[in-house]
């Protein structure tokens, strides 16, 4: 009979891409939206500050995120490189660099031999960049893909800040951003502690925590400097 498991590592990768983009955008352009509606800027004007954090931000996570991953790609090809020719020069030193691995996991010397054998006869780069140099299709980096998915959350994030500032009366800016905010971010801690296996609760309140600060920080100083302009 045919067993499944389900591990919540299997999309870590997507999940902290995600996670981490929307959160982005739905804070960094909420707070930014607070911090200039309580420095008692236009309506108009707080609505330019939204759309433009919200592509200026997109923009900056794809490219961050590609070039963080491309960096992870590149080393990962430097590797398998570098196995390749040590896999052509000295491939017997190789097997035993194989073996001692398995042995090193609980295998005795033959079996360990056998499987080494083996698992090269098949495919020894690929067993290489498995077992020695820990290259998964998990781990594999992909920049696009990366870069596409951390655009597409934190616009995802911000575009809820940016729809009230479009859509919320001037006075009542400041207070309905703060609350849907700080819900939606409750909503993102919870989701992404769950899918992740982790507590809810906890996952929402160190979500909430931050964001708050945040928001409060950053309205704070622009009453303050509200304040000092007039």
């Amino acid at each position: 009979m045919y067993h499944e498991e389900y591990h919540h590592h299997e999309k870590i990768g997507w999940l902290r891409a995600s996670v981490l983009g929307a959160n982005d955008g739905l804070l960094s352009t909420a707070s930014l939206l607070a911090g200039v509606a309580a420095g008692q800027a236009s309506h108009e004007q707080i609505l330019l500050a939204g759309v433009a954090a919200l592509v200026a931000g997109a923009f900056s996570m794809a490219a961050g995120e590609y070039v963080s991953v491309s960096s992870q790609a590149d080393t990962q090809l430097a590797d398998l490189e570098i196995e390749r020719r040590e896999l052509k020069k000295n491939p017997e030193k190789e097997l035993l660099e194989l073996r001692n691995i398995y042995m090193a996991r609980g295998l005795d010397v033959a079996l360990a031999q056998q499987v080494a054998a083996q698992l090269m006869q098949h495919d020894a780069l690929a067993a290489h960049a498995h077992d020695e140099l820990g290259l998964t299709k998990m781990a594999a980096a992909r920049p696009v893909e990366a870069a596409l998915a951390s655009a597409a959350a934190f616009v995802c994030g911000a575009l809820f800040p940016v729809l009230i500032a479009t859509f919320a009366s001037h006075s009542r800016v400041l207070p309905v951003l703060f609350t849907t905010t700080i819900l939606l971010l409750a909503i993102l801690g919870a989701v992404a502690a769950k899918a992740g296996g982790a507590s809810m609760l906890k996952g929402a309140l160190r979500v909430v925590f931050w964001g708050a600060l945040s928001m409060i920080a950053t309205a704070l100083i622009g009453h303050l400097l509200g304040q000092v302009g007039v």
